[in-house]
């Protein structure tokens, strides 16, 4: 089978790409190169350069191929409210854009990464795939409607869909691999320490042990093979499903701090600000369903992933 990946000199997309090309498969990586880096995609994919907006892009990139794997897109939820129409063009229009290529080339099957982000501030404690849906942010809400529209083509043309949202992605399966943006909490913890700064803690009053937020972290080489499961899955014929992904455990701020001072042995002292709004006390993945649907469990535990990420630093500044 040969799998398209959208996205795929990015951050996750990369990953993905390894993982597909270090499982046999015939892989092509899409990326415009606007935050993706060439350098990543395995030399063992086909790479074409453009967005999920070129239809030309997407007309060479789909030769051939019998699935797709749609991980392009804008996903900073500060961005998305800052520039709504962007954020709905990007990820929505150039969904509908791959969608329409898919179906007059007569791509049958579809792996949509979607996020954690469709819940928003779920007042549960463990969050499961039925849990209301309540995005936050217009990046949440693309992803959302990403959801719908996915199924209305399902039902609209038979494709196949599997949906993944997942949850705190951190890591790096190797150092050149490793996150380039410093938008989550681990990366920004680094950024302070590396500015002589104390991290910044925001709110340590929530309803939790140690009163900071709780957070299901999952390594983005977990995040690459759950992929994976979902396409070898669809090619076995399993129909489409929905997905989380993320350990089913959660980690603190303040674990998230402890570890990172164990790893680098950094001062990691911290100030504690005002709570961000929008912040909720505790999100963490039931990941049941998975498990049982695509025999997928995460196979990493916070220090890897701390680890793991620090090295990408490292590599990187």
């Amino acid at each position: 089978m040969s799998w398209l990946v959208t996205g795929g000199a990015g951050y996750i997309g990369a990953h993905v790409v390894r993982a597909m090309v270090g499982d046999g498969q015939d892989v092509v990586a899409l990326d415009d190169l606007s935050t993706g880096d060439r350098s990543r995609v395995h030399d063992g994919a086909r790479f074409v350069e453009g967005s999920v907006l070129d239809r030309a892009a997407l007309r060479e990139a789909l030769t051939g191929v019998t699935g797709v794997v749609h991980i392009a897109a804008k996903k900073q939820v500060g961005e998305s409210v800052a520039e709504p129409l962007w954020y709905y063009r990007e990820n929505l229009d150039g969904l509908m854009t791959l969608l329409e290529e898919c179906r007059d080339a007569g791509v049958p099957r579809f792996v949509f990464s979607s996020s954690a982000a469709t819940y928003g501030m779920p007042d549960v404690e463990y969050v499961t795939e039925d849990t209301p849906k309540a995005p936050l942010s217009p990046y949440g809400e693309t992803k959302l409607v990403g959801e719908w529209l996915l199924a209305d083509c399902a039902t609209a043309f038979g494709l196949q869909v599997m949906n993944l949202r997942y949850f705190n992605v951190a890591g790096a399966a190797s150092p050149e691999l490793g996150d380039p943006g410093v938008f989550n909490l681990i990366p920004l913890v680094f950024q302070a320490l590396a500015k002589g700064e104390k991290p910044r803690v925001f709110g340590k009053d929530y309803p939790t042990p140690d009163g900071t937020c709780l957070r299901d972290y999952v390594h983005v080489a977990d995040i690459a093979d759950a992929h994976l499961a979902a396409a070898r899955a669809l090619d076995a014929g399993q129909p489409g499903a929905t997905y989380n992904i993320g350990r089913g455990e959660g980690s603190s701020v303040l674990d998230v701090i402890g570890v990172i001072a164990d790893v680098t042995g950094l001062d990691c002292s911290y100030d504690v600000v005002e709570r961000r709004a929008g912040d909720p006390a505790r999100v963490v993945a039931k990941v049941d369903r998975i498990r049982e649907g695509l025999g997928f469990q995460a196979k990493h535990d916070l220090r890897q992933m701390v680890e793991s990420a620090w090295a990408g630093w490292q590599s990187r500044h």
